[in-house]
């Protein structure tokens, strides 16, 4: 019998696997998709957490906030997300007003995101206020993924983007909320815009793995939204995210070739017609 090891990147990712990639200090990658084609590069490419996030209300939608996205969207986009991806975990974010009300209604909701779609877990914005409802839902078999710090569901609260816990009451607040959500079964927690020294309490605080987003290198992952990394949103240049390519200038360049082909006659080419 052969003793190779599995090529890593053809591994299924679970969340049990991702929390014992904290245990053996394997970093854990994601980034966010909303179709079908973005998937199933980064599925090929080796990601460990695809987010379907309600950022596709800014991205994809085109809205100021995420505010307006509803689970049917959420769906929509999983649905397609989930055929381009076979190994990744899918992580499916709840929308504003879809679990926050009861525990019966993120119990609806989140059932029906799970059961319709057939991702891995879904992600819920907010602190101890929704440790029951973590609960629940972890009781009942759907897995939770938590998210703390910059809660874009919660821009009319905060009124702003800018970096949150920056004083010692609030960072106390958060190292609380990050305490009472791992207790609560999260199987991660998504730490958004933080100060990194806070994110360092946290990832040591807490026995499942913090998933950064502009919170600094000591967090247990990564994530960022695909669009930005590729530098295909242009006007959003936060300081955290790294771009890996400036795709909106190359794609730019090809619309204008093509329309100049078109124009001028050159395209389709002989040998490009039947």
């Amino acid at each position: 019998m052969s003793t190779a090891k599995p090529d890593q990147r053809h591994r299924v990712v679970t969340t049990r696997s991702v929390v014992n990639m904290k245990k053996t200090g394997e970093k854990i990658t994601a980034l966010t998709a909303y179709d079908y084609l973005v998937a199933r590069l980064l599925d090929q490419s080796g990601i460990d957490i695809i987010l379907v996030g309600d950022s596709l209300g800014n991205v994809v939608q085109g809205h100021d906030t995420t505010l307006p996205v509803t689970v049917d969207d959420m769906i929509y986009h999983a649905k397609a997300v989930r055929r381009g991806a076979e190994r990744a975990l899918i992580v499916v974010d709840m929308p504003f007003m879809s679990y926050q009300t009861s525990v019966d209604d993120a119990v609806r909701n989140c059932g029906r995101v799970m059961k319709e779609v057939g991702v891995g877990a879904v992600k819920l914005e907010g602190g101890a206020h929704i440790a029951e409802i973590v609960r629940h839902l972890v009781k009942i078999g759907i897995p939770v993924m938590g998210h703390l710090g910059l809660t874009p569901q919660a821009i009319n609260k905060f009124g702003t983007y800018e970096v949150r816990a920056t004083d010692e009451a609030e960072a106390g607040e958060l190292l609380n909320d990050a305490r009472v959500l791992a207790e609560a079964g999260v199987f991660s927690l998504v730490l958004e815009k933080i100060p990194s020294s806070l994110a360092r309490q946290v990832s040591e605080a807490i026995p499942v793995p913090t998933i950064g987003i502009g919170a600094g290198p000591h967090c247990d992952g990564q994530v960022l939204v695909v669009y930005d990394m590729l530098g295909v949103t242009e006007e959003f240049r936060p300081r955290f995210v790294r771009r890996y390519g400036e795709l909106a200038e190359v794609m730019r360049g090809a619309f204008r070739q093509y329309i100049g082909d078109v124009k001028g006659g050159s395209f389709p080419a002989k040998e490009e017609s039947y």
